[in-house]
């Protein structure tokens, strides 16, 4: 169970699916966590991700996460993902397994992550905020070294 529990939460990590195998149990289980979850587990999942990459050394610093908030964050993603998996999406997880193994709840939960992170950059005061690195990005030196149209 350990080792099913770190592919699953591996996956939600994954931000790109180009190189993953998707197939079509997979690919309703992923409809199913997208169309189904509130946005409410969203929100879970997105705090349960920040509060995990707060650990980081490098970006520690900069988190006012304590332990608790982890413990708290650890348990509403674990009770979401319970609930998704036995209850809400219960019939195309049982598929996904027994046709395409384990790894396609990999797949199903990195969509999932990869459209609640989506919601997360679309927030008005999220986009403002990585709106402030085109202010000193050199897109004459990018577009020039990559042979693109200079402005």
């Amino acid at each position: 169970m350990k080792s099913f529990l770190k592919v699953l939460f591996v996956g939600i990590y994954i931000t790109s699916s180009a190189n993953s195998f998707a197939g079509i149990y997979s690919d309703d289980l992923s409809r199913c966590l997208v169309e189904s979850s509130t946005p409410d587990d969203k929100t879970v999942l997105v705090k349960w991700m920040f509060t995990s990459m707060s650990l980081h050394p490098q970006v520690k610093s900069m988190s006012a996460v304590t332990p608790e908030d982890l413990e708290k964050s650890n348990k509403a993603v674990a009770e979401m993902f319970v609930n998704l998996l036995t209850v809400t999406c219960k019939a195309q997880a049982k598929k996904a397994i027994n046709y395409e193994g384990g790894l396609a709840i990999q797949q199903g939960f990195n969509v999932f992550g990869q459209v609640a992170g989506k919601e997360l950059f679309s927030n008005p005061e999220v986009a403002k905020g990585l709106s402030g690195l085109e202010k000193y990005m050199d897109t004459e030196k990018i577009n020039s070294n990559l042979g693109l149209p200079v402005k």
